[in-house]
This record gives structure tokens, C-alpha cells and sequence, in this order.
């Protein structure tokens, strides 16, 4: 998914090569399935480092979130028969790294990946939920109430000092473009 903006999908949209309704829909349920195990992870990898600091029940309470998220796609690859992305094991791997390594340079830095991750989730929530037709009502308003509480942690994580991180424009930015391939490899891979 991009995200840019797109007109709800309709029969008389549908170019050759473009994802029918139902493949449009698997894609969607895949990477934000994706997308929630790679923020589970991201916060377990800052907790490993950050345990026992003010920092604990913040990370603890937006991972208990990313958990129910995690669960209610999970539940939607099963109900579904959609496969998760091929990449689930990188994922794995990547989101704890991100999480571990912001976290060793500090709170304030966990707290900006947190806001880079949440401003790219954002859009791209924003953008599957126009996309959804009528017929995925249910599905729309899940992604709608997920992106509230991503914005949410957006908001957490400017108020805890995000952009106190050393080099924030920088750290952000690439966290961003990371968190952009990632979309794009899940709803393909």
C-alpha cells in the first residue's frame, strides 16, 4: 500500500494487473497483521533494554495495545485463509533491533521511533480505510479504531521527549523509510 490517497475500488476501476477486491483485501489484512508483530516486537526489544526505568510502563501499556491489535489481525488471517507475510521471520528480527537499538541510545530516542513508526502507520491506516468499500465495513472501522490509538502513541511519544533524540530529523526519517518498505515488502511477500 502507498500513501497516497485512493478512490474506494470498484469493477470499472480494475486495470489488468491490479489486485481484485478480495486480493486488495488479503493484502491489507496481511501487512497490517505484519505491521502489528513488527511493533510487538519494536517494544519488546525496548523493554529489554529499558525495564526498570520511567520508561517501563509507557513501552508496557502501548505494547498491551499493539498485543490486541496483533491479536485481532491474527484472528483475520485465520477467519480469512490469508496467508502472513513470508517475511514474518525478519520482521521478528528487524523490529526487535529497531526497538533494542533506539532504546541503547536512549529513552528519548525509543520515544522518536515510536513517533516516526506511528506518523508512517498513520497514513497508511488513513489511506486503507478510504480505499475499504461498504462491503468491509467491519474491517474499516477496525483499522479507524487501531489508527486512533496509533496516533495516540504519537502523541505519547512527543510528550515524552521524542524529539529530544540526538539527530531526530535524521533518526526519524530513516525509521520512516524503513517502516515504508516494510508496508510495501508485507502486503507483496
Amino acid at each position: 500500500m502507498t500513501n497516497t490517497k485512493r478512490p474506494k475500488i470498484t469493477a470499472s476501476d480494475h486495470l489488468p494487473g491490479d489486485p481484485d477486491a478480495s486480493e486488495l483485501v488479503a493484502q491489507i489484512v496481511r501487512v497490517d497483521q505484519a505491521g502489528e508483530y513488527g511493533a510487538k516486537r519494536i517494544y519488546e526489544g525496548q523493554l529489554a533494554v529499558l525495564a526498570g526505568t520511567d520508561a517501563e510502563p509507557i513501552l508496557r501499556e502501548m505494547l498491551d495495545q499493539e498485543l490486541g491489535h496483533l491479536e485481532r489481525f491474527n484472528q483475520e488471517l485465520t477467519n480469512r485463509h490469508i496467508r502472513p507475510t513470508a517475511l514474518q521471520p525478519l520482521w521478528h528480527i528487524a523490529g526487535f533491533a529497531l526497538g533494542a537499538g533506539t532504546a541503547l541510545l536512549g529513552r528519548d530516542a525509543a520515544m522518536a521511533c515510536t513517533v516516526a513508526i506511528e506518523e508512517v502507520i498513520d497514513e497508511h491506516y488513513a489511506a486503507q480505510a478510504e480505499t475499504l468499500g461498504d462491503d468491509e465495513a467491519e474491517l474499516r472501522d477496525t483499522i479507524e479504531e487501531f489508527r486512533a490509538d496509533e496516533q495516540h502513541h504519537r502523541e505519547i511519544g512527543l510528550a515524552e521527549g521524542a524529539e529530544n533524540a540526538p539527530a531526530y530529523p535524521l533518526l526519524t526519517g530513516a525509521i520512516k523509510t524503513g517502516s515504508r518498505l516494510a508496508i510495501w515488502l508485507s502486503a507483496r511477500v
